[in-house]
């Protein structure tokens, strides 16, 4: 008899794993088909190709949530996403958040302009930068990952928060750092950390 009970036991465990990994296989090929609109734009495994478009792999996952919500309520303005997030619930952005930042992130470029890089450095020190986005500028919780991120994208970030047309989350912390840049800190700043591995 206890031999049997441990038997339906074993059996009705593995009913119930299979019944997991099937529910999980169908909610990774569900997480899949929604990245696959990303895509489109942010390049195949979360990896831009595209001017101005950010790489999302590597990114942490609440930066990605809590960026997917700005978008979804309009406080962070770009015609593209608007309209694709307001069409995913709660949940996608949550499965979006977990599934980029498990992606292998972008490795910076070899470096063109090593003295542009130093710069950068110094600047990017000067202003405390490391302090929310890490030393290694892999970003953490709800701040981005630069490291690696597209140059001309970096540029744009900042000269957005400069101007105040970036809001959301750390507005006013970025703004305030980027408003008193010069262009030349900029352009050193993203490249530094464009090309960082």
């Amino acid at each position: 008899m206890r031999r049997l009970f441990i038997s339906h036991a074993i059996s009705a465990a593995a009913l119930l794993a299979l019944g997991a990994l099937s529910a999980s296989a169908a909610d990774n090929a569900a997480v899949q088909e929604k990245a696959a609109v990303c895509s489109g734009c942010h390049g195949e495994n979360g990896i831009s190709q595209t001017e101005n478009i950010p790489s999302l792999a590597g990114q942490p996952d609440q930066y990605i949530q809590w960026q997917l919500v700005f978008f979804r309520a309009g406080s962070r303005k770009n015609e593209q996403m608007q309209p694709i997030a307001a069409e995913i619930t709660n949940e996608d952005i949550r499965s979006l958040g977990a599934y980029f930042a498990a992606m292998t992130p972008p490795k910076g470029p070899e470096d063109n302009d090593p003295d542009l890089s130093k710069k950068g450095q110094q600047a990017a020190a000067g202003r405390r930068c490391a302090s929310c986005h890490t030393d290694s500028f892999a970003g953490t919780k709800a701040v981005a990952r630069l490291a690696g991120q597209r140059e001309e994208y970096l540029v744009k970030a900042l000269n957005d928060y400069k101007t105040s047309q970036r809001v959301g989350g750390a507005g006013a912390a970025m703004a305030d750092v980027a408003y008193s840049m010069s262009e030349e800190e900029i352009a050193a700043i993203a490249h530094y950390v464009a090309h960082l591995q």
